[in-house]
């Protein structure tokens, strides 16, 4: 059974890579999907930041080869892909529903999320850097990822103006990041990935200076590395 969920975390991992190819130029919730049209929501993070997207399915692939192939039988590996499987699914068909409703991919990633944050959490103590290192980048855009899309709802719906729905989003995202680092005391990758997601949040409210929403992620960035400091690979 363990080299079967082995197997099939490798497809769901290839799959998920190649759903980009089947929906053509979606960079994004655009404003014209929302009620209330809102460019460049101060909650996003600048372009550049998304392109980590291409680390992280390439290393989610590499990783899943070697399980597959070297580590299929292991039991170290068995506990983490279950989730792992789920969360790699439910983001093969994100894409296509993101095109059609906004407020759909919302459940979605958070589900991605969960079973994301669930599967690092049962990373095994071997192989970090095919193990543990993929999920980890994995589950920590996610949890960025999560907390944008709550705020481009917020704002897109008109239930918060555009700055404070970046504010509460933000400290959501946050706030999670921050449990799951301190809790984890390992894979600081996960926490180099959320900021790497708040200095594209910085850089996208740089110019005009949205001081309250840079503030917070700066503040995020301080707060992440200082827990940081006392976790180990």
């Amino acid at each position: 059974m363990a080299r079967l969920w082995s197997i099939l975390v490798l497809l769901a991992a290839v799959t998920f890579a190649a759903s980009p190819w089947f929906v053509d130029g979606f960079k994004g919730f655009s404003a014209d999907q929302f009620p209330v049209q809102v460019q460049n929501p101060p909650v996003q993070p600048a372009g550049y930041a998304f392109a980590i997207w291409g680390l992280i399915y390439v290393w989610l692939i590499a990783g899943a080869v070697f399980g597959a192939i070297w580590r299929g039988d292991d039991p170290d590996w068995a506990e983490m892909r279950p989730p792992l499987f789920a969360s790699l699914v439910v983001g093969t068909v994100w894409l296509p529903v993101a095109v059609a409703s906004p407020l759909r991919a919302t459940l979605l990633i958070w589900a991605m999320l969960g079973t994301a944050l669930l599967a690092l959490f049962r990373v095994g103590d071997t192989d970090r850097w095919w193990q543990r290192a993929p999920v980890a980048i994995y589950a920590g855009w996610l949890t960025a990822a999560s907390a944008v899309a709550v705020g481009v709802l917020l704002g897109g719906y008109g239930w918060m103006a555009p700055t404070p729905a970046a504010l509460v989003s933000l400290a959501l995202g946050l706030g999670i990041a921050l449990v799951v680092q301190y809790r984890l005391h390992r894979a600081p990758s996960y926490g180099v990935t959320v900021i790497w997601a708040l200095v594209g949040v910085i850089v996208a409210n740089y110019q005009p200076l949205n001081i309250a929403v840079a503030g917070l992620a700066v503040l995020g960035i301080i707060a992440i590395l200082a827990l940081r400091g006392t976790d180990t690979e």
